[in-house]
């Protein structure tokens, strides 16, 4: 805040940069008295004219507070309620411009300053574009949390039918990395498991299960031409399902050599066989499942099938 301070002072503006207790060289230990500090060093400057408080994360919520004239809080400290990740990150790392009493002693600090107090004049909020990631990561935690906060009362549902006690919160951001630091066990939804199993986690139980509906107002199905609309993109959306975990498999094979090749492939009816330039030679065409493709491609090769390739698939129409 000192070089933003030098250059106000450049343009003709007045500036104090106040010696925050803990920050600096300020004898005193940081604490609640900043606050106090921060209003003391608006109301010396009010002598001289208009007070504009501006100040950095901390610093930018306490020019909220500090009753001035106008405020610029640059990226300030607003959340209610930190993150059980920046509690935990404030509590176990140092934090080298404070000099704090105990680890975390910020998160207290900042849970016991009032919300804010500027009413009626003006307030610009500027963020810094390294904390933009982190803001549109929050905004969409935010929007996510909508829908997700019934899952925190199904949970709590599950444990009181199982007779357990347990304290359920929302978990934002990723919560699989949470045990044992921050939580004792999380419910998580999931699809294979292997994100869990990646972070030494064990499934103990399964809360609920759940799959993908499309649901249509019955006003729009009244309408012919919404109601096509809505069957077209159902269309889409199944054959996009029926397209997962499944590949195309194309290969060129020898007539004598067919029935060895067909008794090979798994298809969803049955392949598909066309004829070459080469009366000897037909092409086959055929749908698998992509996990059995590793095995299949040797054996292919072995029954002498050439030319033989394997396609992604993004739809299947049944």
């Amino acid at each position: 805040m000192l070089g933003l301070a030098l250059r106000l002072t450049e343009v003709g503006f007045a500036c104090i940069v106040p010696d925050l207790p803990g920050h600096g060289e300020h004898p005193e230990p940081f604490g609640p008295t900043l606050l106090e500090e921060v209003q003391a060093a608006v109301a010396h400057a009010r002598r001289y004219g208009l007070v504009l408080a501006a100040g950095h994360s901390l610093g930018g919520r306490l020019a909220l507070l500090a009753e001035a004239d106008a405020v610029v809080a640059i990226s300030p400290a607003l959340p209610l309620k930190p993150s059980p990740e920046g509690i935990y990150a404030l509590r176990t790392f140092a934090t080298p411009k404070v000099r704090q009493d105990y680890p975390g002693q910020v998160v207290d600090v900042l849970r016991g300053l009032p919300q804010h107090s500027v009413s009626g004049v003006p307030v610009l909020f500027v963020v810094g574009e390294a904390d933009i990631p982190s803001i549109v990561s929050a905004v969409e935690d935010l929007a996510s949390s909508l829908d997700q906060a019934e899952l925190v009362r199904v949970t709590e549902a599950y444990f009181t039918r199982l007779g357990i006690k347990v304290n359920v919160e929302f978990s934002w951001g990723a919560t699989e990395v949470k045990p044992p630091v921050l939580a004792d066990a999380i419910v998580e939804a999931t699809e294979t498991g292997s994100t869990l199993r990646a972070n030494r986690l064990r499934i103990l139980g399964t809360v609920m299960e759940s799959n993908t509906q499309l649901i249509a107002n019955r006003d729009a199905l009244s309408d012919q031409w919404k109601r096509t609309k809505i069957e077209n993109l159902a269309l889409l959306l199944k054959a996009g399902i029926e397209a997962q975990g499944r590949v195309g498999l194309m290969l060129n094979v020898r007539r004598a050599d067919l029935a060895a090749i067909l008794a090979l492939l798994p298809a969803l009816q049955r392949p598909t066989i066309s004829a070459l330039s080469d009366e000897e030679w037909v092409a086959v065409n055929t749908i698998i499942e992509e996990r059995t493709v590793r095995d299949l491609i040797p054996r292919l090769k072995a029954a002498r099938a050439q030319g033989i390739v394997e396609y992604p698939l993004n739809k299947i129409v049944l």
